[in-house]
């Protein structure tokens, strides 16, 4: 069955009236029949028919045992988390998402879980720097927001080996480009806030597991900690669900214009997207997922925050916000915005530049993109050297 059946039809006909969306039961509590005796749900935190629809739909699209839902991407990763135990060490990859950064850092440190970052573009990377306190290992493929591309398969192996989780951060491929589980990993997390939901109008975070133990072990987590998924905004990503395929298709193809586009221009120094034959392992990328996503990243020619602040405000189709993945193209200054709590040379480090832009490419008309484009990085002064090595190309 091809991906874009099997996504429309992994949303189920309601059983009991036949409607074919799924319904949302707005309740907090279920009536039951005695003691203990009830029809599947008691309360809510526990478990809601729509929220369950959803973890059932996400397990299938991830070719998954169990999926959980939560209120936030965030959410999804800290269930996730706790998981370890004091002493223990997640290795992730460098170039990480702020906010799971932060976390691991200034909330699970100080449980004494410790957290060693590595490039992961290398899987020999990985594996020497796993220790026998090494427990997880993190990754994100493609990475926010450089675009890194990790290999699922290899690193899974050495996690095997290792007697480690693989987690792998899908939200940038989503099920319909990248099925980690296939590959080797044992937990797929998504911010459901981005391509899942689709419409930049809900916050949202989903966690499935290969094995039905582990997914049992977060299932608990989640109802321990009560950081659940609506009912109403299960039923949202439900229903962007039924469209991510055709906008996963629409996505890559403008992300593809635009990164070529942005490749050639004098004003841009370097673009990091996994569908150009130039990206370090867009070989890698072509072997694991079948698309390249709607991310495209670049680093002007005038390195510097000024130019860069000076860019992102001067767009008119393109939005300044944190966000990305719905239908309305994005932009953002990650040294400013989403990776602004990790400190400054950690963050060169794994090549956010002081200079770099994230586009999140939507589905307008491409040449309308273009010259939203092209008029925004003629605003932005360029070095002279750089215009010399353009009027050489």
């Amino acid at each position: 069955m091809s991906t874009a059946t099997q996504l429309i039809h992994s949303i189920p006909v309601d059983e009991l009236t036949g409607a074919i969306s799924v319904p949302i039961y707005q309740t907090s509590t279920f009536v039951q029949e005695a003691p203990g005796l009830n029809k599947g749900y008691d309360y809510a935190r526990t478990g809601n028919p729509t929220r369950a629809s959803l973890e059932v739909i996400i397990a299938e699209l991830e070719h998954g045992s169990t999926g959980i839902a939560f209120a936030s991407g965030l959410a999804a990763i800290d269930a996730v988390l706790k998981l370890l135990e004091s002493g223990d060490e997640i290795l992730a990859v460098d170039d990480i998402y702020g906010g799971a950064f932060r976390l691991f850092t200034q909330v699970y440190q100080k449980f004494g879980i410790s957290v060693n970052y590595v490039d992961t573009t290398q899987a020999e990377n990985v594996f020497n720097a796993i220790t026998p306190k090494t427990k997880l290992i993190w990754i994100e493929t493609p990475t926010n927001p450089t675009l890194k591309i990790s290999d699922i398969h290899a690193i899974a192996r050495i996690a095997k080996a290792n007697a480690c989780w693989l987690c792998v951060d899908n939200t940038f491929a989503s099920p319909v480009l990248q099925q980690p589980l296939l590959l080797g990993a044992d937990i797929v997390v998504h911010s459901a806030t981005k391509y899942l939901g689709g419409h930049s109008d809900l916050i949202a975070g989903l966690v499935v597991t290969k094995d039905e133990a582990l997914g049992a072990r977060i299932k608990f987590i989640q109802n321990a900690s009560g950081a659940i998924l609506s009912p109403f905004d299960s039923w949202l990503v439900i229903r962007g669900i039924e469209t991510l395929h055709l906008r996963m298709q629409k996505h890559c193809e403008n992300a593809l214009a635009v990164a070529k586009y942005l490749d050639t221009h004098p004003a841009v120094s370097a673009v990091f997207y996994p569908g150009l034959p130039s990206h370090h392992n867009h070989a890698i990328a072509l072997k694991q997922s079948s698309g390249f996503g709607g991310i495209v990243s670049f680093i002007l020619a005038n390195d510097t925050a000024h130019a860069a602040v000076q860019f992102v405000t001067g767009t008119k189709l393109f939005k300044l916000a944190e966000s990305l993945g719905g239908v309305k193209s994005l932009l953002c200054h990650p040294a400013n915005m989403t990776h602004r709590s990790i400190p400054a040379e950690k963050r060169k480090a794994a090549g956010v530049a002081d200079g770099l832009v994230r586009l999140s490419v939507g589905h307008e008309n491409i040449a309308d993109l273009l010259v939203d484009l092209e008029q925004a990085l003629s605003s932005v002064s360029i070095p002279r050297e750089q215009l010399q090595e353009a009027s050489v190309r």
